[in-house]
């Protein structure tokens, strides 16, 4: 067996009440004057940030935008220069996480995260950008946070319907980690894991919202899917997903969660050893039809059209997917993506 794995360098503090632990790592990585982002519904949170970095809160930017549109990250950059930031602190789900490394990949500025959903982005050096209606991603070491405060606490308010998408989009790195071309035993592992976790601990979240033996073992999962996702190359369901929310605004992980069904159809037959590790993660014989029906009865959508996506859309999708090559387990035809994205646009896996 020969493989390579590179770990990330990558510090986290994990566990309930864990937020008040702020002022310690911006001590450790020697910030005095962090940018606080957030979205405008996450505004209390980080005004609670603030209060607690005390001295070392240079102010707040709470306009924090899904799929990071240019001109939000440049009203960012804008602001932390103003402030004389030395750093960010990042609190809430990926879209806030995603503007944190838009200021990193321009200034260089070190982020400390602190995720509220289970996007698993702040593991990763993956950043992105929309402008025009088309989404950029890159990889770069700068955006990788420096420090990830992992409370569960700061979960157990999340609504169910958006912890469940939130978790199917932390799966849905692990489920292509599994296939990559640059998968090894040890991310492997991480991802089986992980997929385990979410599957175990979203319906328990959904039965019981305010069970916080659930509300960590999903922050856990999605730790381990983010740490895929960012030690290995994306598929397929990550370039449409790019596609229909930068072109089409759809929300992340909602389209996540449609998506991913469809895409393990298509790609698990050609991929054995993903398949076998994602059956016994998921006690079933069938990952494609598990994944669609425990998302629909947890309440998720169950189609892209609910999504906002019409027919005359995959024409575009299908545009853009074709234009530029990406690693999958098999080769995408025209006919075949088609069949893939008409088979979600309608929820025909949904029950």
């Amino acid at each position: 067996m020969t493989f390579t794995y590179e770990a990330l360098p990558m510090r986290v503090v994990f566990g309930s009440g864990s937020l008040r632990q702020l002022p310690q790592e911006a001590q450790r990585l020697g910030l005095r004057r962090l940018l606080v982002l957030s979205t405008p519904g996450q505004r209390a949170l980080a005004e609670q940030a603030a209060t607690l970095l005390g001295d070392a809160c240079a102010g707040t930017f709470t306009e924090a935008r899904m799929h990071v549109p240019v001109e939000v990250a440049e009203a960012a950059r804008a602001a932390a220069r103003d402030t004389g930031a030395d750093g960010c602190l990042a609190i809430g789900g990926g879209s806030t996480v995603g503007l944190g490394k838009a200021i990193a990949l321009d200034s260089g500025l070190p982020v400390i995260c602190v995720p509220t959903t289970y996007a698993g982005s702040e593991m990763t050096p993956v950043w992105g950008l929309t402008e025009h209606g088309r989404k950029r991603t890159g990889r770069d070491r700068a955006v990788l946070p420096r420090s990830v405060v992992y409370d569960p606490d700061l979960t157990v308010g999340l609504p169910v319907e958006v912890s469940v998408t939130s978790g199917f989009n932390a799966v849905a790195h692990a489920v292509e980690a599994l296939y990559a071309p640059d998968a090894s035993p040890i991310v492997s592992a991480m991802a089986e894991e992980a997929v385990r976790s979410l599957g175990t601990a979203l319906p328990a979240i959904a039965a019981d919202p305010l069970d916080t033996d659930a509300r960590a073992d999903a922050l856990r999962g999605a730790w381990l899917c983010g740490a895929c996702l960012g030690a290995t190359t994306m598929s397929l369901h990550h370039k449409l997903c790019h596609i229909l929310g930068g072109t089409f605004d759809l929300p992340h992980a909602a389209t996540h969660t449609v998506l991913l069904p469809y895409v393990a159809a298509f790609n698990l037959p050609a991929a054995t050893e993903a398949d076998q590790s994602l059956r016994r993660a998921l006690a079933t014989d069938d990952v494609p039809d598990h994944l669609a029906r425990t998302s629909a009865a947890l309440g998720a959508p169950r189609s892209l059209s609910q999504l906002g996506l019409t027919e005359a859309d995959l024409d575009e999708v299908v545009t853009q997917a074709r234009a530029q090559p990406y690693a999958n387990p098999r080769p995408v035809t025209e006919p075949e993506l088609r069949s893939l994205l008409t088979d979600a646009l309608n929820g025909s896996l949904a029950p």
